[in-house]
């Protein structure tokens, strides 16, 4: 499955991409904010990472910034399954050199996107306390406050840490719609959220499910 959006490139990832995938993971700020990379993160964990299986319900993918001459891989995201019936986890990570150049929002809004396309009612998130700068990036994709946070792991920090909870209703569900309308307010989420949870974040990525 690939996607494309103004600026980036979605695409499952290659045993060829574990190199440049492995450079841009030495970075131990970055690693602190995941869940499930290791620190330190090695190459054998790279090429781990890039050979996991292709499930078309759960897709993963890497991101490249197509904006220069030769496309460069500048993160990844992915789909990832929960205990609830038809509702998926966001999870991406984008690397240091290319942040607060909007990357992040642009692929996200993609990928959830491709939630919705999947047929998932609703998505969530989370990002550890100390990694506020993900709340914004989620709050500007339409994500809304769950008002309860949870005790996550992470392998990079070798323990729990209080994570906050986001979630999103994806469009086509209006009795959902109307529940997150109602628990928003209720957690004194502000009413531009939910316009947002209604309104596109950029441009609709062009989608294509090419194996």
């Amino acid at each position: 499955m690939f996607a494309r959006t103004e600026r980036t490139l979605l695409r499952p990832s290659f045993a060829e991409d574990a190199p440049v995938i492995h450079q841009l993971m030495q970075d131990e700020a970055l690693v602190r904010n995941l869940a499930s990379a290791p620190w330190p993160y090695t190459l054998n964990d790279a090429q781990q990472f890039t050979s996991l299986d292709h499930d078309a319900r759960y897709p993963k993918f890497i991101i490249l910034n197509r904006t220069k001459s030769t496309p460069e891989i500048i993160g990844s995201a992915a789909i990832l399954p929960t205990d609830k019936d038809n509702q998926v986890e966001l999870g991406y990570w984008i690397a240091r050199p290319h942040w607060n150049q909007g990357f992040a929002t642009e692929a996200a809004n993609a990928v959830i996107q491709i939630a919705q396309i999947l047929g998932y009612d609703n998505i969530v998130a989370s990002h550890f306390f100390d990694n506020p700068a993900s709340g914004r990036v989620l709050r500007k994709l339409g994500f809304a406050p769950l008002g309860k946070n949870q005790l996550r792991y992470s392998k990079g920090r070798n323990g729990q840490e209080l994570s906050h909870i986001y979630h999103k209703i994806l469009a086509g569900n209006d009795s959902a719609d109307k529940g997150a309308q109602k628990s928003s307010h209720d957690n004194g989420v502000d009413s531009d959220i939910d316009a947002v949870m209604r309104g596109s974040v950029s441009t609709p990525p062009m989608i294509s499910f090419a194996a």
